[in-house]
């Protein structure tokens, strides 16, 4: 995939004469230019094609391009810092630079307004331009006036006819030509003017007097820079997310070099590199641990405020910031290859990429504006053919080119995209591309792997049963007569398996002290079904599924019936077997994460159907179905054939998300509409999955969908209104409603309306900064228990006649010194731009006595705080504004 940076692009035309270009040439394919980022990437063959040919056809068409550097070793020093400022530096340029062209061409519209408005409102007029003797003069003042708005706001003029010459007209070639347009038609009109006074035909002095044009040639560009100015301003927020990721990262780190402490650019660090990190520094790279012990605050990556334990051997992780220990740790991951980097990567990728609802909206910017351009033409004729005079023919046809607006077709969807990616990496989502947002707001059907996604992933032994009458002891051999003899038995073989059920009986052994081994001469695993081994002794051993000791036609009826009372009850079985005989079974049970049944609960709600894949057998899957509360269950499926279950699905007309851990069920994610992965944080770039979600969370997902659906709405939203705007404006200000109701549009209306309409699109997609999960609402109304009650319930039952409760007492006692009295205080907190900043709010006020927790909010600012007990609302603001921030209600 090759990257290149456009620029000189303006509108969806520009974006599509790019691409159509680009197409033609061979060797290339998949491309896909941005208008938003100014990006342009694609698959290049360079047997066939090289950089220089794409280069040198998008410069013919009137661009500049640039390509982006390869991913070569001088790249790892590239970080996200210096990928920001390059960012920022850019976004602010081009900001400053609509500022400085909107307030110059300002301070000359204002008197040329004055001029042209000046008779028609009574304002006063100098008198040397007053008069039909002056009116040449006062027709030279406003062209005096307008021909400076016109060079200051040039670019248009450049871009526009440089368009229009490549026949690849875009919105700058609309602009161009209404503009020029307004102004040739006023020297024609100075040329009449100075004409009736030489013939002494004043009618026609009078008649072209009002008439200029000058003021709609200058109002039109001024308006467009209006429109395009906070255009600018607005989509430099879609980033804000973007940015807010590259702002964690340090710009300095200490490592280890010849002994001594060494301050250095985090660009120069080296993988190897021994990195100390002191307290309260943030991580300047991934890395391993060597020496020391401390917690390490990962809210920004993960979401998660409560600090996690590290110590020699765990993985830190780019941009978490330490807390009271000090580390020396060693860089495994520099740059580009950082965790925060590949997190950046993917939002970028994601945010350059198009939704599939955009094609149509692609397809019509593609020749939009020849369209619009032959519509004026026929405006401006049909109106000429009519007996109407050139005045008003000529002000429909400028109005219909400068009022159209391929602009909101452009921004439809990408700004609508970018938003989502960095609302999404808030929340611990990294949405890879247009594609998979749309995928999932369309979704109808959710599927996840049990175990470690539903599950906990930690199952432990709950029961061994050893089948009776087992006789396997001859020649001295072991008999394998009690639950610790079949418990070593199957510690043994499961110590050289990766078996889901093998970390539980290995945990049981250890509870057990039963550290002796039997020698296995050989060992193999049967995938999807259990494990086999040879012992020392010449033995056989299989351990695995019910349906692995049917496969070897093993079957014992007591054993069954056990093993149906423990499925019923939601245990997982693993049946252990040596030569043709059972010996028994172990029993596990994983339990639920704590936020599964919620999760289901919230697909329900959005009208999805949730199903759960398990090899597990069939009365356990239900009876963890049941807990879950009203989920579809498919179980016994084996690894393999997970990704069938999805195709058979989605051939039955379904919609199917599948959600699991993105390593053991990759071909699964990969066959799904969309693939999810789940708890992903330590390798984010998982190139099966669609949605990554770096915390280990399953609410995330349904957050995911919830966003996807938003995003979905907004992007259908914003192409709506682009059409909606498109056909009913360029009629209206073809005069379409003129004869009928005197209704007509000037050019200046028409530039208005043209900048109100990119506004909008962008606007629009602006809301979903606001996107909040229902998880998040939930949580920020925190239930406190409510002590009245339980206060009631320990005092009448310690009320009778006759009776003393220390019970009564001792409530009484805590009363007064105010420990039952809960407490929910709100405040409103200014400052906080990132999830490291709502991390520190909540640590510094969880370090004050008595608070039990705190939500702090980014979109809101609002802090939530509750405790038991009463709480000095000083203490708190005082906690606030030591970290930094300020309370402001």
């Amino acid at each position: 995939m090759k990257t290149f940076f456009i620029t000189g692009m303006t509108c969806a035309a520009c974006q599509a004469a790019i691409t159509r270009a680009v197409q033609k040439l061979e060797g290339i394919s998949d491309v896909n230019v941005n208008l938003l980022t100014g990006k342009m990437t694609l698959n290049l063959d360079e047997s066939i094609q090289d950089q220089a040919s794409i280069i040198a056809v998008v410069e013919k068409a009137g661009y500049g391009i640039k390509p982006a550097l390869e991913s070569t070793d001088s790249l790892k020093k590239i970080d996200p810092h210096t990928a920001r400022q390059s960012l920022v530096t850019a976004r602010e340029q081009e900001v400053r630079t609509m500022w400085l062209r909107l307030i110059t061409s300002t301070l000359f519209l204002i008197p040329l307004m004055w001029l042209s408005m000046g008779p028609m409102l009574g304002l006063p007029i100098p008198s040397f331009l007053v008069g039909r003797e002056n009116a040449v003069g006062y027709a030279l003042a406003q062209m005096i006036l307008a021909a400076p708005v016109l060079l200051i706001n040039g670019v248009f003029f450049t871009s526009g006819f440089k368009g229009l010459i490549h026949r690849a007209p875009n919105m700058n070639t609309l602009i161009a030509l209404g503009s020029s347009a307004s102004f040739i038609f006023g020297l024609f009109a100075i040329y009449r003017i100075g004409n009736g006074l030489g013939t002494g035909d004043y009618a026609l002095v009078d008649r072209y007097l009002h008439q200029l044009y000058f003021e709609s040639s200058a109002m039109i560009l001024v308006l467009i820079t209006v429109g395009k100015t906070l255009e600018a301003r607005a989509k430099g927020k879609t980033s804000e997310a973007l940015t807010g990721l590259m702002d964690l990262v340090p710009q300095s780190a200490l490592v280890m070099r010849e002994g001594e402490r060494v301050e250095i650019d985090a660009s120069d660090l080296r993988v190897g590199d021994l990195v100390v990190l002191l307290p309260g520094a943030r991580v300047p790279c991934d890395g391993v641990v060597r020496e020391g012990h401390t917690s390490i605050d990962e809210s920004a990556m993960t979401g998660e405020s409560i600090p996690v334990e590290k110590a020699p051997g765990d993985h830190v992780t780019s941009a978490t910031i330490n807390g009271t220990g000090t580390l020396l740790f060693e860089a495994t991951r520099i740059g580009e290859d950082t965790t925060l980097a590949q997190m950046i990567h993917l939002m970028e990728e994601a945010s350059s990429s198009k939704a599939p609802v955009s094609r149509l909206a692609d397809r019509v910017a593609g020749v939009f504006v020849p369209i619009v351009i032959g519509i004026a033409i026929v405006t401006l004729a049909g109106w000429l053919f009519a007996g109407w005079s050139v005045e008003l023919a000529f002000s429909m046809a400028i109005s219909v080119l400068v009022i159209s607006c391929p602009c909101a077709l452009g921004l439809a969807t990408p700004v609508a995209i970018m938003v989502a990616t960095g609302q999404g990496a808030r929340h611990g989502i990294l949405i890879k591309s247009g594609e998979a947002l749309e995928d999932a707001g369309n979704l109808s059907c959710v599927i996840f792997d049990k175990t470690g996604t539903l599950t906990v992933g930690r199952p432990e032994v709950t029961e061994i049963v050893v089948r009776g009458g087992v006789q396997k002891g001859l020649h001295g051999q072991k008999d394998f007569r009690t639950q610790d003899d079949l418990l070593v038995l199957a510690a043994t073989l499961e110590e050289l398996s990766e078996h889901p059920l093998a970390g539980a009986i290995l945990r049981e052994a250890k509870t057990r002290t039963l550290t002796d081994r039997i020698p296995v001469e050989r060992f193999s695993a049967v995938p999807g079904r259990g494990i086999r081994g040879e012992l020392k002794d010449g033995r056989h051993v299989f351990i695995g599924s019910a349906n692995y000791m049917g496969e070897l036609g093993l079957r014992d009826a007591s054993l069954e019936a056990t093993a149906d009372e423990l499925s019923r009850q939601g245990r997982t079985l693993l049946y252990i077997a040596l030569e043709d005989e059972l010996l028994g079974l172990i029993a596990a049970t994983d339990t639920l994460k704590p936020g599964s049944a919620g999760a289901v609960e919230r697909l329900h709600e959005l009208g999805l159907r949730v199903i759960m894949l398990t090899g597990d057998r069939q009365a356990t899957a239900e009876a963890i179905g049941l807990e879950l509360g009203n989920v579809q269950v498919i179980a016994e499926v084996l690894p393999t054939d997970k990704a069938a279950v999805i195709e058979k699905l989605r051939a039955e007309g379904e919609r199917v998300a599948m959600v699991g851990d993105g390593i053991n069920d990759a071909p699964a994610l990969a066959v799904a509409d969309v693939g999810i992965a789940i708890g992903a944080g330590s390798d984010i770039a998982i190139e099966s999955a669609d949605i990554v979600l770096v915390r280990n969370e399953l609410n995330d997902a349904v957050t995911a969908i919830e966003l996807s659906r938003k995003t979905l709405r907004t992007i259908k939203q914003n192409l709506f209104w682009a059409f909606f705007y498109n056909v009913v404006a360029i009629p209206v200000a073809a005069g379409v409603f003129f004869i009928p109701y005197g209704l007509r549009l000037t050019p200046m209306i028409g530039a208005l309306a043209m900048s109100f309409s990119s506004i909008f699109v962008v606007l629009n997609a602006l809301r979903l900064r606001r996107f909040r999960s229902k998880t998040d609402r939930r949580t920020s109304r925190r239930d406190v228990p409510d002590m009245t009650l339980a206060q009631h319930n320990v005092t009448s039952t310690c009320s009778l006649p006759g009776n003393t409760c220390p019970a009564k007492q001792l409530l009484k006692d805590l009363e007064e010194e105010g420990e039952f009295m809960n407490q929910e205080i709100i405040l409103l907190v200014d400052g906080m731009t990132c999830g490291h900043c709502t991390a520190s709010v909540e640590k510094v006020l969880k370090m004050i006595p008595g608070v039990e927790s705190v939500s702090a909010d980014l979109e809101t600012r609002r802090v939530t705080v509750c405790s038991r007990g009463a709480l000095n609302r000083s203490d708190l603001e005082a906690a606030i504004a030591e970290a930094g921030y300020e309370v402001v209600g």
